[in-house]
């Protein structure tokens, strides 16, 4: 009796120890990392056609990424005249250098005004001179057609497109002003196709997303069907769902991990090539500006989204096409 009762109590805890062992999470752990580099390994030796399902994936990530970093990109080149108002006030030919500096004086002293600057019309000559590149065609004119201009910075008060509306209204009705043009328009007008952009952009992201969903999904039905009888006999000898469904999860992981790396490989080769060229552009108007690569922060995301949509993708196509794998 006593027997039976030490190898009962030996048998009971020959099975907690199993059950401990089975469902401790360094077991879990250590099962998951086996069938994620078992899955590696699986890509690793069908790399030519891993490369290509994860080089398809790779160009569709890239192409939204691309176009919305050139956009972040145009919005910086902007950034310096966002919402700082300026106007261009060009005088009626018959104004004078004297009558214009009295109306300089005058208008400087409007409250909605920061700032004027006077350009007389033989410092506009030069200027368009040397940055058009017809100084020797200028140079034949008889007299000089440019007009004085007032460069009207206004108040921070005043910059807002409605008080700069005004403001330029208010020098339109002076006696010497031929035209008053509001400089800040054409950054609207930007700001607006920038936007526009934007929402393009996120519809061309939704409709590749579908369509890496739809190459994952693809690729990972191929791959059940090929192991149709490596998954019958699991499941024979009592494999779960959960189970057989596990490698196929980590090969969309890898598939989208890859996909995002190749993404980010493109993105930045292709505004590598573009770098010297903006770069020469923006010398020829005198500024520093240069191209911005991808962020880390967005590296991150597109390496977290092509993740979740490696993931996603092979889980549709396991759910759908695995239960119709059953052992007669």
């Amino acid at each position: 009796m006593k027997r039976n009762r030490r190898n009962q109590r030996r048998s009971q805890n020959h099975w907690a120890e199993v059950l401990r062992r089975k469902f401790s999470p360094l077991t879990f752990l250590q099962r998951h990392a086996q069938v994620a580099l078992d899955s590696l390994g699986r890509l690793y030796r069908n790399s030519v056609t891993s490369l290509m399902t994860a080089a398809v994936i790779g160009i569709a990530l890239a192409m939204p990424s691309g176009l919305y970093l050139l956009l972040e990109n145009l919005d910086r080149l902007s950034g310096a005249w966002k919402g700082q108002a300026s106007l261009s006030v060009f005088l009626k030919h018959d104004v004078t250098e004297t009558r214009a500096r009295d109306l300089v004086e005058r208008v400087s002293a409007w409250p909605e005004v920061a700032s004027v600057e006077l350009i007389t019309p033989q410092q506009a000559l030069e200027e368009f001179s040397a940055r058009s590149g017809f100084a020797d065609l200028l140079a034949t004119l008889d007299e000089n057609p440019l007009p004085v201009v007032l460069l009207v910075q206004p108040d921070t008060a005043h910059t807002a497109p409605e008080a700069a509306s005004e403001l330029r209204q208010r020098f339109s009705l002076l006696p010497e002003t031929d035209l008053a043009q509001l400089d800040l328009q054409w950054v609207q007008r930007l700001a607006a196709i920038l936007d526009t952009a934007r929402r393009g952009i996120l519809i061309i992201s939704a409709v590749l997303a579908l369509a890496v969903l739809l190459v994952i999904g693809n690729t990972i039905r191929l791959e059940i069907q090929n192991r149709r009888e490596e998954i019958l006999v699991t499941k024979l000898i009592g494999a779960t769902n959960a189970f057989v469904r596990r490698p196929f999860l980590y090969s969309g992981i890898w598939y989208g991990l890859l996909g995002g790396l190749i993404a980010w490989l493109l993105v930045e080769t292709g505004f590598w090539l573009l770098s010297a060229p903006v770069a020469s552009l923006a010398g020829l108007y005198q500024s520093d500006f240069s191209l911005q690569t991808l962020p880390f922060l967005l590296w991150w995301l597109l390496a977290g989204g092509g993740i979740v949509l490696g993931l996603l993708g092979s889980w549709l196509a396991v759910g759908r096409h695995l239960d119709a794998i059953e052992p007669q």
